[in-house]
């Protein structure tokens, strides 16, 4: 109802007044929020750089997360390249990391990537593969038969020839890895990565949790996807571009500190229950072996399996052995007529010299 009276000159004078202060009002507001945006921009940029980066000035800080990025450099622009030409419309990317040992024809490399070619609906996954290679013959083999690769450079540092499990070599490959996942994160890209001795064997994407930031493959599973007893495996995870994600890659690469000697696997295993992981909001998932197996503990079923990893396994001649028998295995099994496939129940072969 509209008022009369004393209540109508009551609010006609508020209207009148309300024209008047209206815009001042406004732009006093507007300024109030700009200014306190900025605070809360100044304030969080300060409390994330000096508490999630290292601080050590050590020999280690040759790997160590640098806060560079603010004027991009040529590589920066390279990898943006890239990302944008690989990625799906969702801004997401398979990434894996490659040297002149693995990209050696014959190698690990080349049955990497017949995996795509002969598993169930993996061959356009290929245009969404970036290929970080780690020393220059490596790099030069990928540019030769693979659309995307990126030559990750690390000053004093060569990854070319094999890096034995726990070598020097090895732990600072481990970590210069999840450096570099982390600043893919950052970009604004999620990513699948995988290990270069993963065989692909149907399209994993299907099989991964909804609204999950960092899903992970297991050495041991243990039934349920939440339960922080899985030993999870870094070499395949499935990982959501957020801050959460973004604080969590920083925590995890900074812990290679507080657990010196350690590679990214294991202190993972320290700080999956940490309190932090909780304070951040970080959704974590362990994903089940029956589709993504190794030959820790392999998938059995053909039907369900997504993935192969030559885990609990040392040597790379070794591992090239027992993959060439899972991907003849899997050919076997995809060349048996329909019916007779739908009825199969094949077991696998490997692994057999990694077993030794």
């Amino acid at each position: 109802m509209t008022g009369t009276g004393g209540d109508g000159m009551v609010s006609g004078a508020l209207h009148s007044s309300s024209a008047v202060i209206h815009k001042p009002i406004v732009r006093i507001t507007v300024l109030f929020l700009g200014v306190l945006a900025v605070s809360c921009i100044v304030l969080y940029k300060s409390a994330y750089h000096f508490e999630f980066l290292p601080g050590s000035s050590s020999d280690s800080d040759s790997i160590s997360m640098s806060d560079n990025r603010t004027s991009k450099g040529k590589n920066e622009l390279e990898l943006e390249r890239i990302l944008k030409n690989a990625s799906t419309k969702h801004k997401t990317v398979i990434l894996t990391t490659l040297n002149q040992a693995w990209a050696e024809p014959g190698s690990i490399f080349d049955l990497f990537l017949e995996s795509f070619q002969v598993g169930d609906n993996t061959q356009k996954l290929v245009n969404n593969l970036i290929i970080i290679s780690l020393d220059q013959k490596a790099h030069a083999r990928c540019l030769a038969i693979h659309p995307h690769c990126y030559a990750l450079r690390t000053e004093g540092l060569n990854f070319s020839s094999e890096a034995y499990f726990m070598s020097e070599e090895y732990l600072k490959m481990m970590w210069r890895r999840i450096e570099f996942l982390g600043t893919v994160l950052e970009m604004g890209y999620s990513f699948v990565f995988t290990d270069a001795d993963i065989v692909w064997l149907r399209n994993p994407f299907p099989r991964f949790y909804p609204e999950v930031d960092f899903q992970i493959a297991c050495d041991n599973y243990y039934g349920n996807p939440e339960d922080k007893n899985n030993r999870p495996n870094g070499g395949f995870t499935y990982v959501r571009s957020n801050l959460r994600s973004i604080l969590f890659y920083r925590f995890w690469f900074q812990s290679r500190e507080t657990y010196p000697g350690k590679h990214d696997q294991d202190v993972l295993n320290m700080i999956k229950n940490d309190p932090f992981l909780e304070k951040i909001g970080l959704k974590m998932r362990f994903l089940d072996t029956a589709y993504f197996g190794g030959f820790c503990e392999r998938s059995k079923d053909f039907h369900e399996v997504c993935t192969m990893h030559a885990n609990c396994c040392y040597g790379l001649g070794t591992k090239v052995h027992d993959l060439k028998i899972v991907l003849e295995d899997w050919k076997n099994f995809m060349s048996l007529p329909l019916e007779e496939k739908a009825s199969a129940s094949p077991a696998w072969r490997a692994p057999q010299n990694c077993r030794t």
